[in-house]
């Protein structure tokens, strides 16, 4: 067996049933799950008719490069959300889902035969992450969010010998869990430490599309161009339909940037058999053309955080994300397992400990304390949810 599978460590999901092993939910009380980041809005109506009518494209292999319309559509988004026209030839690049892309991405790019190879991310963070850095055979370091700084990371903490080191770095803007967008001043610093040390940058921007201010948040493209980067040099941004369409089960989504980098990683991903689905082109096509059912669903997602969030922040230290259908609310008391193993037996509410989504680092652990609340369900249910945690808090 690969050695380096004994490096990962359980999934977020894993150790929350070993929490709750021992837990019986109340019985006073019909099951709520606010655990889960998985999106339930319903799946649009063009995208199913447009699976429906594709099932011909099942009798072809698919090409792991997608079809030039689908490419084509990816690149007309670029240009309708961020203003930038890109090549879709050699600029995109379809993939299943941002999260199988992730870990291939950094299979491409990471050499873990030198010595010292390191991935930055984030602290709290998406697993993928930690365990695509780990099985390329190089060591992660976890550079903490700052609550002062809007939850995002000061990356002038990062020390230089760790700089030196680095050949990727993930970014996670819109965040999970803290729905944080990062500001063009830091990719203005991430972009003059990557050209200093040599190292890529993999944006992971797959809550783009859920946003709870007027302007759209910033994309790593959109900041790289306006910084004068028009080659998008050492960069490759991930999107997802998933969240920004309901269709977390279709897995699509694509890449963009770098053209150098796109095309190593059309040939590791030609060998890892990564093609998409001649069905799921087709729909990936309606999805990406149409806007007004990604209107509908932020409206419903703003709706929902309208509600929710007042009403939680009367026992908890919240407040409105930028972006991301996530709450990241610090616990009275301070203990978030004991907090999301109580809520459990007490009222059937099930939340996700911070701390399952960090790691001890620099001898803290930054997601200890709270707990991320997924609003992904119906309004009313997240509403129940959100006044039975009040009444948990409050009660003597």
């Amino acid at each position: 067996m690969n050695p380096l599978l004994q490096r990962l460590q359980p999934y977020p999901f894993e150790r929350l049933k070993q929490l709750f092993a021992t837990v019986t939910p109340s019985a006073n009380h019909a099951p709520i799950s606010l655990g889960i980041g998985e999106p339930r809005h319903a799946t649009p109506q063009l995208v199913l008719d447009a699976l429906a009518s594709s099932t011909a494209a099942l009798s072809s292999y698919p090409a792991t490069a997608g079809i030039p319309a689908l490419r084509q559509s990816c690149a007309n988004w670029v240009q309708r959300r961020y203003g930038l026209t890109l090549n879709p030839d050699n600029q995109i690049l379809p993939i299943n889902g941002s999260r199988e892309a992730l870990f291939a991405f950094a299979q491409t790019v990471l050499d873990g035969s030198k010595v010292g190879a390191t991935v930055v991310c984030p602290n709290p963070f998406y697993q993928i992450y930690e365990g695509a850095a780990l099985l390329a055979g190089a060591q992660a370091f976890y550079a903490p969010s700052d609550p002062a700084l809007n939850f995002n990371v000061d990356w002038g903490k990062v020390p230089e010998a760790v700089w030196k080191n680095t050949q990727l770095l993930f970014v996670c803007s819109p965040g999970n869990p803290t729905g944080s967008v990062m500001p063009l001043e830091d990719w203005k610093t991430l972009f003059e430490l990557s050209d200093r040390y040599g190292f890529v940058i993999a944006s992971d921007e797959c809550y783009s599309e859920i946003y709870f201010r007027e302007e759209p948040p910033l994309g790593g493209l959109e900041a790289s161009y306006k910084l004068g980067r028009t080659d998008y040099k050492n960069l490759v941004a991930f999107t997802s339909l998933s969240k920004r369409s309901n269709v977390p089960g279709m897995r699509s989504g694509f890449v963009a940037g770098d053209v150098d980098l796109l095309k190593q990683f059309l040939l590791y991903r030609t060998y890892h058999g990564s093609a998409m689905s001649g069905m799921v082109q087709a729909a990936s096509i309606a999805a990406w053309n149409d806007e007004a059912h990604v209107v509908a669903n932020r409206d419903m997602y703003r709706q929902k955080f309208a509600a929710v969030t007042p009403l939680l922040a009367q026992v908890l230290d919240v407040k409105l994300p930028d972006a991301a259908f996530y709450l990241w609310a610090a616990v009275p008391g301070g203990d978030d397992q004991a907090f999301a193993r109580d809520l459990l037996a007490q009222y059937n509410v099930t939340v996700l400990p911070g701390s399952f989504l960090a790691r001890e680092s620099q001898g803290f652990n930054p997601g200890a304390g709270r707990i991320r609340m997924a609003l992904v369900a119906e309004t009313q249910e997240c509403m129940q949810a959100a006044q039975r945690i009040v009444e948990f808090i409050q009660r003597p």
